[in-house]
């Protein structure tokens, strides 16, 4: 059904030096997680759990946001599907959503984290992916961002996110009336904070949007 548990208690290891670290979830396809400078070990930390798109890899998504988590001092991890995209795309949800809490496990391992302030994000079938278990797992993200996502496949409805979408005019992989739009109309419809961007573009994230999409997840 989508459902996973994540109750961080206090840290119990040291944490990472700033930079880019492979958490040792998965020996090929291993979540990275960023760490940009001068966290405050002793406060609660914001975390954007970003997801790629079909096909991609941790690496690809991460230089659009890491920029924005070294200005607002927040932490970025980026998992990596098991199959070339997420398991909710080709079949139900399944290894990538324990491999997921694999990976919280040991982010919150080493660090506080803010439940106020934990985004599930992602790009095209990443942001199907953060939609359909951001929506399921509302009790653990306190955001959802979806850039140029595709559908959300949901059978259960936990919490209240706030929710960020945003989809190309000119998308031609993802048609917005059939995807961007509906999405975030079936959210508004369902009673869920939703800010729903359009912006003349193509099926691809826009940095533009992105720093918008950071300010919503952080005001």
């Amino acid at each position: 059904m989508g459902r996973f548990s994540f109750a961080p208690a206090e840290p119990t290891q040291d944490p990472l030096p700033p930079g880019r670290h492979r958490l040792g979830v998965d020996p090929g396809r291993d979540a990275v997680l960023f760490v940009p400078d001068g966290l405050d070990p002793s406060a609660p930390v914001p975390l954007v759990v970003m997801f790629h798109g079909a096909g991609g890899f941790p690496e690809k998504v991460l230089p659009f946001i890491e920029d924005h988590a070294r200005r607002d001092r927040f932490l970025v991890l980026a998992p990596h599907s098991t199959f070339p995209t997420w398991d909710i795309v080709i079949g139900g949800s399944g290894p990538d959503l324990e491999r997921l809490q694999r990976a919280l496990d040991s982010v919150a391992s080493r660090y506080r984290l803010d439940r106020s302030r934990l985004a599930f994000a992602g790009y095209s079938d990443g942001a199907s992916y953060a939609l359909s278990i951001g929506i399921t797992n509302g009790d653990v993200a306190s955001h959802v961002i979806a850039f140029s996502g595709g559908f959300m496949s949901i059978f259960r409805q936990e919490g209240a996110p706030k929710v960020f979408i945003a989809h190309g005019l000119a998308d031609e992989q993802l048609p917005i009336e059939t995807s961007g739009r509906a999405n975030a109309t079936k959210l508004q419809a369902a009673g869920y904070d939703v800010r729903y961007v359009e912006f003349n573009g193509p099926h691809a994230i826009q940095p533009v949007v992105v720093g918008m999409a950071v300010d919503f997840f952080l005001q």
